[in-house]
């Protein structure tokens, strides 16, 4: 079985984030890059097939130079070879076309991408990815077996699992639950060393037009902000507190 992890570099949850021009780039200055955690989950499952059957996992990013430490990670964690397609990864769209490109060429039986990535929280790359290359799909996936041509995937749902059966060709996005916290791989100093000998190939991109533009960011109201109570609207929130009492 031939499999394809896809891999989004993205800021650690610890760093500080900024952005510059009138809030509208994001300032790399000082920020840490990982793995993006739903990738984590899905390169861990990945490593399991291989382990247990014998799988063959490739790991891609769409992404410059600057991604390639993230992706060397990924070969140190077990990986056999990494794919950078060399292109700035814009919008969602533009994304899943370049790795649906990568995902046909290299004929990949299963799919993994992580459900979403922690910086734009997009959720479409999974599912635009199965859509471009005529396969199926399973979203939200936190249990997957695959036998022969045939996988079994469990799936988060409103209020509950869904289990369901399909064939591969199968892109799934992949989250936490996929696999336990636990079994989170941290590349040893051999995995380290291997990493520097496993190939990592550069291919160019195929020809795409952003479907979206970011226009502008914003950072949330910092933790414990105290919302100010003019004279204006005093009155009106005495009463909302009177009558929520009455409720209690």
């Amino acid at each position: 079985m031939k499999i394809l992890v896809c891999i989004s570099h993205v800021p650690d949850t610890t760093s500080k984030i900024n952005f510059t021009d009138d809030n509208t780039k994001f300032d790399s200055t000082g920020v840490q890059f990982v793995i993006n955690p739903n990738d984590e989950f899905g390169l861990t499952r990945a490593m399991w097939f291989k382990e247990k059957q014998g799988a063959q996992v490739t790991v891609v990013n769409v992404g410059n130079a600057d991604t390639e430490p993230t992706l060397r990670k990924a070969l140190a964690i077990g990986a056999d070879e990494a794919i950078r397609v060399n292109t700035t990864a814009t919008d969602g769209f533009s994304v899943a076309k370049q790795l649906a490109h990568v995902a046909k060429e290299g004929a990949y039986d299963l799919v993994i991408a992580g459900r979403e990535s922690i910086d734009y929280n997009g959720g479409m790359v999974p599912g635009m990815l199965a859509g471009l290359t005529d396969a199926n799909f399973v979203n939200n996936c936190i249990g997957l077996e695959v036998e022969g041509t045939s996988a079994k995937a469990i799936r988060e749902i409103d209020g509950g699992k869904e289990t369901v059966s399909t064939a591969l060709p199968l892109v799934i996005g992949s989250q936490k639950g996929l696999v336990e916290e636990s079994d989170l791989r941290i590349p040893n100093m051999r995995g380290i060393m291997m990493a520097r000998k496993k190939p990592l190939t550069i291919v160019e991109p195929v020809s795409s037009e952003a479907e979206t533009t970011s226009v502008a960011f914003e950072k949330p109201a910092p933790k414990g902000a105290v919302t100010l109570v003019s004279p204006d609207n005093l009155d009106e929130l005495v009463n909302l507190l009177h009558n929520e009492a009455k409720v209690i």
